[in-house]
């Protein structure tokens, strides 16, 4: 049967080329390796072929131009697409700074939410069980377990709450799933530890005075005589700080990938809160600003196959510095004549993709029980 039209298509982990019928979509056969000696020589035996529809691989290039120089070789669109996304996603990875709105208001939350009682000397807790729980690290420990539980109902995360409070994850999680602040106490220890002598006096310059940074107050607690570490000291002061002033959690600004899938879809797929963001994000940045121009402009010439008209595009691009897109153009000026065939010629590889699923399928389901010559019969003979 006389071929005119095929598809030549990289085969996953098993990596042969298959030439297909773009009028039909079905497999015409299964070369034997990938080289492009051997698709150079399947193609000269063929001279009637007229389009040869190809992705981007240079081998591709290369056995189309020398075993079939009559035929019209046709940058597939997908391929296209599907690289300019990922120059895309590139310019945006390099640009991150710009996704987070240095205006961004913080979140309103309502006063009752947010509503957390100074912690002080005189803060009333509930009277302790035994004698020996009554001691610095009790009244920590409630104080502690109080400011979680509220963190907790107010919505936030274990990771959250970890990050704020400057604890370890499980330290948060077990204070979250106690019953009540008394189960957490072990009892008061038989020896008197050195830094309770100083409590008063942090608690004085932290309520009176107001200073709770951690690296004057040991300074000063050396200069009185402390003997122990810094590590101790910025422990008691975390959640009496915390307790203070509730700072307000940001907004996370959009991932990469969100940017980039906002950039690059088109606009009546996205939500109206996507283009918000998308809007407010391109108002910020330059650089952004120009990556979706240009996105837009190839899409239109894409969907409306005007590559013969529109590829000064390439000049747009390269007037502006944006490198990633550099590279994106510099090959499609090595494949211009595919590249302007595929965004000007109505012929796609897209009825060959189907295909490409059903032979994955099949290959992995005979994995180690066959060679080549019983796979390309399954290939050729199984029901599309």
């Amino acid at each position: 049967m006389p071929m005119r039209f095929i598809s030549l298509r990289l085969e996953g982990s098993f990596c042969q080329f298959r030439d297909t019928f773009l009028e039909t979509g079905q497999p015409i056969d299964v070369l034997d390796d990938r080289n492009a000696d051997t698709v150079t020589t399947r193609l000269q035996q063929h001279p009637e072929i007229e389009v040869i529809c190809r992705d981007r691989a240079g081998a591709y290039a290369e056995a189309a131009s020398a075993g079939a120089p009559q035929a019209t070789q046709v940058a597939d669109r997908w391929h296209l697409w599907h690289n300019l996304c990922r120059a895309a996603e590139g310019v945006v990875r390099a640009h991150r700074a710009d996704l987070r709105d240095p205006t961004e208001p913080s979140p309103p939350i309502a006063p009752a939410a947010i509503h957390i009682p100074a912690i002080t000397p005189t803060t009333e807790v509930p009277a302790p069980s035994a004698p020996d729980t009554d001691s610095t690290t009790a009244t920590r420990t409630r104080e502690r377990h109080a400011l979680i539980q509220q963190l907790v109902h107010r919505g936030l995360t274990i990771t959250a709450i970890a990050e704020h409070l400057g604890l370890d994850r499980k330290t948060v999680r077990k204070y979250r799933d106690a019953a009540g602040s008394e189960q957490l106490i072990n009892g008061r220890r038989h020896r008197t530890r050195a830094f309770e002598e100083f409590v008063p006096y942090l608690q004085q310059r932290i309520h009176q005075d107001g200073i709770t940074n951690a690296a004057q107050l040991f300074a000063e607690l050396q200069q009185r005589g402390y003997r122990g570490s810094r590590r101790t000291v910025r422990r008691y002061l975390a959640p009496l700080r915390a307790a203070a002033v509730i700072t307000p959690l940001a907004l996370a600004p959009p991932t990469v990938r969100e940017a980039t899938r906002w950039i690059t879809s088109h606009p009546d797929h996205l939500s109206a809160h996507d283009k918000t963001q998308l809007a407010a994000l391109l108002q910020r940045s330059p650089h952004l600003a120009n990556l979706a121009r240009h996105i837009t402009t190839f899409a239109d010439m894409m969907m409306k196959r005007t590559g013969t008209t529109k590829l000064p595009w390439l000049a747009a691009v390269r007037a502006d510095d944006i490198p990633q897109l550099h590279s994106f153009a510099h090959g499609i000026e090595r494949d211009l004549d595919a590249v302007t065939n595929g965004l000007s010629l109505p012929f796609s590889s897209g009825a060959v993709e189907g295909n490409v699923t059903r032979v994955k399928a099949l290959k992995r389901s005979r994995y180690g029980r066959a060679g080549l010559d019983l796979l390309r019969k399954i290939i050729l003979y199984s029901p599309c």
